[in-house]
């Protein structure tokens, strides 16, 4: 975390400094807001220095063998290339406008097509849906009695295979189960199948079933995200307050001795995620050092989009994403904020002829800034709303 925080903090200076001289600067819409025109030329792709300050550290200080590791390094690079041609393509609009000398005006067509957008996000929940569901390395430990069944055999006939662990002077057994499992929340058994959503003949099937989830996980975190980052410091206080929730998650469920005084389920492997987690929180905080208000410098969609996308991931991988709803909060009301404005504008325009909105202005933040909130108190503000929105989805683990 130390590491990434100086990498952010030390040489995020002197990128502000490169894409300052590179003229790289934002280009606001006029949509009426308040400071909106003071954004107006503040670098952007800054997102570079939070990927950087993830990767490099992960690389120099995780074990790369881990695939939890490597996924998590695919995710990051991934998304943050997506989001990098978003933005070179918004500049690249811009410079060519001002090269023909006509007077840019920024709008939704520039920049990546949706579709393409949108295609990047599902091949990634694709590679990480099928690298959790048919990797070896990935299983859940479950207690296991050898006592109970001298001769006992899994469906092929062989005889079950089980590890021993000591713990407290204790030798315990485990069997590893290669099954999609979830933690659901305030339920006594605490745990969900996504097999049993399917009939019992279809059951092989499941992979397909798991695979359209973690699309869709993927997909709608990263485009909250993404949406959510449109004030100072909003989008970077989020994540870096997730993701120390996201780390509580992994450090309990892969502890052998709070995964079963919690009574969750206990996942091997999950250790080495405690490295790419420090370095992501400590990205996001180090990033927040010049993004908070005024903004020296915006994460543009290369850092938004990368962000979403790991926070996305590492709920799966520590099969918590039946609580994103709860931790992600802020990212779910952006999200539904703009589906109910689009959705009542064209509903009210083709029945009465001209589209009504049920916000001032959608994403959520620009309606509270035209109510008159300044954007550093809605900011601050949803960050204490994801603070107990994480706490919330913590004590869900004794919560049932």
């Amino acid at each position: 975390m130390i590491f990434s925080l100086i990498i952010t903090t030390v040489y995020g200076k002197k990128l502000i400094r490169f894409l300052q001289k590179k003229q790289l600067g934002e280009t606001v819409r006029d949509l009426g807001l308040a400071g909106e025109q003071q954004k107006k030329g503040t670098p952007t792709m800054g997102g570079i220095i939070i990927i950087l300050a993830i990767v490099i550290p992960t690389l120099l200080l995780a074990n790369l063998d881990k695939v939890y590791i490597r996924l998590m390094v695919l995710c990051t690079v991934w998304l943050g290339a997506i989001g990098f041609i978003d933005d070179y393509l918004k500049l690249k609009a811009k410079r060519i406008a001002k090269e023909k000398g006509i007077d840019y005006k920024k709008t939704d067509a520039d920049g990546l097509a949706g579709k393409f957008k949108i295609f990047g996000q599902v091949m990634l929940g694709v590679i990480v849906g099928a690298t959790l569901y048919f990797n070896d390395s990935v299983v859940v430990m479950r207690d296991y009695d050898p006592s109970q069944a001298t001769i006992a055999a899994n469906a092929s006939g062989a005889p079950v295979q089980y590890d021993s662990i000591v713990v407290d002077g204790k030798t315990r057994y485990f069997t590893k189960a290669k099954t999609v499992i979830t933690t659901i929340p305030f339920v006594k058994s605490h745990e969900f199948n996504y097999a049993r959503l399917l009939p019992a003949s279809w059951e092989k099937y499941t992979y397909i079933l798991y695979i359209l989830i973690v699309i869709f996980i993927v997909t709608a975190v990263s485009n909250g995200a993404n949406i959510t980052d449109g004030l100072d410091g909003l989008a970077t206080g989020v994540s870096a307050i997730i993701g120390i929730c996201l780390g509580i998650f992994a450090y309990v469920s892969g502890n052998i001795k709070l995964a079963e005084y919690l009574n969750i389920m206990y996942i091997p492997n999950l250790g080495e995620l405690s490295i790419f987690i420090a370095a992501f929180v400590g990205a996001c905080v180090g990033f927040l050092w010049y993004n908070s208000y005024p903004a020296q410098v915006f994460m543009g969609d290369t850092g938004s989009l990368a962000l979403g996308g790991i926070i996305a991931a590492l709920a799966i991988i520590v099969r918590k994403e039946l609580l994103i709803p709860i931790f992600c909060i802020v990212f779910l009301v952006e999200n539904l904020s703009v589906m109910i404005q689009v959705s009542y504008f064209k509903y009210t325009k083709r029945k009465y002829g001209e589209g009504r909105r049920v916000f001032l202005m959608s994403p959520l933040h620009h309606h509270y800034q035209k109510l008159g909130y300044h954007e550093s108190k809605i900011a601050v503000r949803f960050w204490i709303v994801t603070i107990l929105s994480v706490a919330m989805a913590i004590v869900t683990l004794k919560l049932r």
